[in-house]
């Protein structure tokens, strides 16, 4: 028996903490709250809800289902379900190859943040040029960078029980009460500004939870569905072999059904939370123009918000970017899993062997991207209109471009190629119900295709709104 196959979690709740861990990540801390300030607050959250309970599900439930049948990773998993599919599996392998480099990356970064408010340099990284200056200057980016990477694969080194799910049980905790710490102090925020102008945190909340039908048009409401469902890839790990790797450390008595539903609904509280957290207090400090801050929302909008609030805006801005720290480090970690899950699988190498690989590629390859905004900088216009370095490119590709089309691929594999079936029986294994069993079939046959393809033509700027 090979070393992957002796690896499992060791019941329900070390699946669910791990793959809530890989869900809970950057894109949930980072990337919700910008997308809800930017559509509309409760319109964007409604469409989220709904795309989480339909379309969010039926790709969790497929890929978690493949994983645990398969008992293989990626790489091999679809190969084994239809050998003229398995090229599904090589495509799918490559969105956590192209993901982990600029992972790391953006992790240092927190990391010299986290480190910035340890030691009380809150003026310095309110300043306007911080950001942009600390990413082109030399060696701390690629320091901090490493320092990332060998957290993630030490943990991984660990192995399945040990390192991630033993992770997950101590950090999901953790985090859940910082996030919901902060979020209620951010609501009771109270500032007048320089104009004599009162603004509160539960103006804020009220503009984050309340829709604004304002100016709302179809076009501007396909835009929202379409943030909408880029945010699931991020929010919910899937199309990226996570929840496959995952699924196949799932013992075959688990209850599949109530472990996928309790990830789905640990994600989407961490994800409106993170948004409660951040958004009310953005504007009470920066008011509805600093809604509009975008990706820049975390390094450059909230340093200036921590400084606003003097001495305790230190403490919580360490605070919040130690959550942030944890939820960078359990993404990373099961990008790195995935990657080691393959290699083990395919290549029958161990887990030692396999987790130097990934370390030293890990390591190049992060160099590289810190090098882009350093001596590598040049522009790349991208199809999709946006102006980029070598990071950006490795995002577009593997979240514009590869992970919508391997989750259209295998919709069609799974509702029109082995049928829907093959999932419905390794849900139901056991004799467990399969709670939504005929919407399942519908998404997963019908409407799951017609929109990942539908996103996948936007996503390459052959649709364009």
């Amino acid at each position: 028996m090979s070393e992957k196959n002796k690896s499992s979690f060791s019941d329900r709740l070390g699946f669910v903490m791990a793959a809530a861990g890989s869900a809970v990540g950057l894109g949930n801390i980072w990337r919700f709250p910008y997308l809800a300030a930017k559509d509309g607050g409760g319109i964007f959250i409604f469409c989220y809800i709904i795309l989480a309970a339909t379309f969010g599900f039926t790709l969790l439930t497929t890929e978690v289902a493949i994983g645990r049948k398969t008992g293989k990773s990626p790489l091999t998993a679809y190969g084994q379900l239809h050998k003229k599919w398995g090229g599904i599996g090589i495509i799918t392998t490559l969105v956590p190859i192209m993901i982990l480099p600029y992972y790391c990356a953006i992790g240092g970064w927190i990391l010299k943040y986290f480190e910035i408010y340890l030691t009380g340099q809150t003026q310095i990284a309110a300043t306007d040029k911080y950001f942009s200056e600390y990413i082109a200057s030399n060696f701390q980016p690629e320091i901090f960078m490493i320092i990332f990477l060998v957290i993630s694969t030490t943990i991984v080194f660990l192995g399945v029980d040990k390192g991630i799910e033993r992770l997950g049980k101590i950090l999901m905790p953790i985090l859940l009460v910082i996030i919901t710490a902060i979020s209620i102090y951010s609501i009771t925020i109270r500032r007048t500004d320089i104009n004599g102008v009162v603004r509160t945190g539960i103006d804020g909340l009220k503009l984050y939870i309340i829709p604004d039908f304002t100016g709302l048009t179809l076009k501007k409401f396909v835009i929202i569905m379409i943030d909408a469902m880029g945010q699931l890839f991020f929010s919910i790990s899937v199309a990226t072999g996570i929840m496959v790797t995952y699924g196949s450390y799932v013992k075959k008595d688990v209850n599949l059904m109530k472990s996928i539903n309790q990830v789905e609904i640990f994600d989407t509280i961490v994800a409106i939370l993170a948004g409660l957290m951040i958004v009310p207090a953005v504007y009470v400090f920066m008011g509805t123009d600093g809604m509009s801050a975008g990706p820049g929302l975390m390094f450059v909008s909230l340093p200036k918000i921590f400084y606003s609030m003097g001495k305790i805006g230190t403490l919580f801005g360490a605070i919040f970017f130690l959550m942030v720290i944890f939820a960078a480090i359990t993404s990373a970690v099961s990008v790195i899993e995935t990657i080691v899950s393959n290699l083990i699988d395919k290549f029958n190498f161990s887990r030692t062997n396999s987790c130097a690989i990934v370390s030293l590629y890990g390591f190049i390859g992060g160099i590289i991207m810190c090098l882009g905004y350093q001596q590598l900088y040049f522009e790349f216009k991208l199809p999709n209109g946006v102006t980029g370095q070598i990071l950006d490119i490795f995002d577009y590709v593997s979240n514009n471009c590869l992970m919508p089309l391997v989750a259209l691929l295998t919709c069609i594999l799974i509702g029109w190629v082995v049928g829907p079936k093959t999932v419905i029986d390794e849900v139901c294994l056991g004799g467990y119900k399969f709670s939504r069993q005929k919407l399942y079939i519908i998404m997963v046959k019908f409407i799951a295709p017609a929109m990942l393809f539908f996103v996948l033509l936007q996503s390459i700027g052959i649709m364009k709104f």
